[in-house]
């Protein structure tokens, strides 16, 4: 028996099968060299950040971080799918807003610079990319009820600690964000996903709030009664809102998308068509042909003593 024997067959047309990950080794190990790079490249932007620059050097700084991580977002979409492109900017686009929101309007979380830095918006697709991504890996998936377990005990214990106040903080929004979590665990459309946000979103934070690029308020910025940890412990659970969102909002997106381009694909085909030049041809030779189906004759006697047409 071929070690193929043992794999399972993909169908022509079953899309289900193509991301299975042993139809595509090569494509598993790419999504986990990009998981690799895209925490790194969080990591020695955090760590860019952090460092003190001249007077006047904060604007130069905020494009260039932006700017290339822009860059990375884009590299990192060209091998995804027009569904999980759409999936990224929606999260860009609603992370952006609460960001603006809950940052310098709102002040439950402060950035150093006093607003939110550039590199913040595209970061959010990263971090969807990389959850994503790390969630839909065959390592992952081979493992995937140890992993969820670890994530619900992990995620729990960071979560009581909070409340108990462990780390000088009774962190009552971080519990509140794990019991998110935990209902996108058992709910969710991908749980995997969950354990890959849990793993990137909590060392975002913890980099993030470590290097004073950004620190939470004590307390909730409207009720000022609800505690917030520096970060939250369960802050995975907030993304996965916006996976919700995404997965809501994004097919119908990508629909309007296509039927706008349609009609102009359409136009620019015609168009195409009757552009190209106009080549003279000659006509068939006429020559004896049989007819193309049985011809039927009338008998003979029906004919017969017929006189021709006369003019």
């Amino acid at each position: 028996m071929s070690p193929a024997a043992d794999q399972p067959v993909t169908p022509p047309g079953d899309r289900r099968c193509r991301s299975s990950p042993f139809v595509r080794p090569a494509r598993d190990a790419a999504d986990l060299l990009a998981v690799a790079l895209t925490l790194a490249w969080i990591g020695l932007v955090l760590l860019a950040a952090s460092v003190p620059v001249p007077d006047g050097g904060e604007p130069a700084r905020q494009l260039v971080l932006g700017g290339a991580t822009w860059g990375v977002l884009v590299v990192l979409l060209r091998r995804e799918t027009p569904l999980v492109r759409v999936q990224t900017l929606v999260v860009v686009v609603l992370a952006t807003c609460v960001e603006y929101t809950f940052s310098p309007l709102l002040q439950a979380y402060t950035y150093r610079i006093g607003t939110v830095p550039l590199f913040v918006p595209p970061g959010h697709g990263l971090v969807y990319v990389a959850a994503l991504t790390l969630g839909r890996s065959a390592l992952v998936g081979r493992w995937r009820a140890p992993l969820v377990t670890s994530t619900v005990l992990a995620g729990g214990a960071w979560a009581v600690a909070g409340l108990l106040g462990l780390g000088g903080r009774h962190d009552v929004l971080g519990a509140f964000w794990f019991v998110c979590l935990l209902g996108f665990l058992a709910w969710g459309p991908n749980r995997t996903l969950y354990v890959g946000a849990f793993v990137v979103v909590s060392y975002l934070e913890l980099a993030g709030t470590a290097l004073g690029i950004w620190a939470w308020a004590p307390r909730d910025p409207v009720l000022h009664v609800i505690g917030q940890g520096n970060p939250p412990s369960g802050a995975a659970g907030g993304y996965g809102w916006f996976d919700l969102w995404a997965l809501l909002l994004a097919p119908w997106l990508l629909a309007g998308w296509r039927s706008v381009r349609r009609p102009q694909d359409a136009n620019a085909l015609s168009t195409a068509s009757c552009s190209s030049p106009f080549v003279a041809t000659a006509p068939a030779p006429n020559g004896p042909s049989s007819p193309s189906s049985e011809v039927k004759r009338p008998p003979a006697s029906t004919t017969t003593g017929t006189s021709a047409a006369m003019s």
